[in-house]
């Protein structure tokens, strides 16, 4: 099969663990850029980092890049393209254009100009809710076109209905796993799990189940989609792991959702929750792990002076109690991590997230 660029997009900051993840699961040379990671590849790649990717946020086809100068260039350009290979004449697009440094500085006229070239070239409906989509980038006036070839954000593992307040997107907490030393033989403890997605994300990594596994893709729309050679790729077989993985929250009603999403996930075997608070935590039975927990910042939740007292409560704790284990605080405020009494570290960038700029905070408690 043919190979082209194939460009993985992630949160800015998770650039490394996810060239790392790539690299892991077999995808050839991942160059790390600005706010994803690329490599060459073919359409079996591109279904198969959809499909396995935890720290994948969407992938994005390249399938043509060229000079143009002015609109009526850009339209015929277009139109002459072999579309067809890759879409559906049934299948309704969209089409998002970003656009500097270029002769053809308007988005909107750019836009309206590809559409009607697409109109030309293959005739599928245009609308704004489509799931495919067509992403031109003009910079410098060259054209680069790509597929959006995820849908809806892969952060969206398709099992979960329930969400707390706040959440971690779960590429984010399979990201922060990794650069712990997360490697599915430890166990992980979250003391405020929330809706459970580090204790969900930790459970599927130790048993091999592929991320996607759950929800659809966007690529399924597209022309030459092989349904039989997906399948083959989504028959992952998966293994019950040897560690366990807790989550505690003072709040009953984030204990239920966590319970439920873990059962949609089909982990609920080897993940368990509890209610407690923060400052309660003990660690269960068992080797030393990891503690990962993402608690609240003050930015969104509730009164930031507050948090002092709740930072130093499990700070408190986990000297106390889990001398051995690692430790992973996501915050976006250093003094809420020194209030936990820890010898904290921060080796790893900051990752933007919903607007603010989060930072794993990380130590082994003496």
């Amino acid at each position: 099969m043919k190979k082209f660029e194939i460009f993985v997009v992630t949160a800015p900051g998770l650039e490394k663990p996810l060239a790392a993840e790539m690299a892991d699961l077999g995808f050839k040379k991942p160059k790390m850029m600005p706010g994803g990671v690329r490599f060459r590849g073919n359409w079996q790649d591109v279904w198969r980092a959809n499909l396995s990717l935890r720290g994948a946020v969407r992938v994005l086809a390249r399938i043509d890049n060229f000079q143009a100068m002015h609109l009526n260039q850009l339209e015929r350009l277009i139109a002459d393209m072999p579309w067809r290979q890759y879409l559906r004449t049934d299948v309704p697009l969209k089409v998002d254009v970003a656009t500097q440094k270029s002769k053809i500085y308007h988005a909107g006229a750019a836009k309206e100009r590809i559409e009607r070239g697409l109109a030309t070239a293959v005739g599928a409906p245009i609308s704004a809710e489509a799931d495919v989509v067509v992403k031109a980038r003009i910079d410098n006036n060259m054209v680069t076109l790509s597929l959006d070839t995820t849908g809806e954000s892969l952060h969206k593992r398709g099992h979960k209905s329930a969400v707390a307040k706040a959440p971690m997107r779960e590429n984010m907490a399979a990201m922060f796993l990794r650069q712990l030393g997360f490697d599915g033989s430890q166990p992980v403890y979250d003391p405020m799990c929330g809706s459970g997605t580090s204790v969900i994300e930790a459970a599927e990594i130790a048993a091999g189940l592929l991320p996607g596994r759950s929800r659809s893709f966007a690529f399924q729309q597209l022309a030459n989609f092989d349904i039989e050679a997906f399948q083959a790729l989504r028959n992952a077989e998966a293994t019950a792991p040897k560690a366990r993985f807790f989550g505690s929250d003072k709040d009953a009603g984030a204990i239920r959702m966590a319970g439920e999403n873990a059962s949609r996930a089909e982990v609920a075997d080897w993940a368990s929750f509890a209610q407690k608070s923060a400052g309660e935590i003990t660690p269960p039975d068992g080797p030393p792990g990891i503690v990962v927990v993402n608690p609240p910042y003050g930015a969104r939740i509730g009164d930031k002076k507050r948090l002092f007292a709740l930072y130093a409560s499990f700070g408190k704790a986990l000297s106390q109690h889990f001398s051995g284990w690692t430790v992973g605080i996501v915050t976006t405020d250093t003094g809420l991590a020194r209030a936990t009494g820890l010898p904290l570290e921060t080796p790893f960038a900051t990752v933007a997230h919903g607007g603010l700029k989060v930072q794993l905070y990380t130590c082994e408690v003496p």
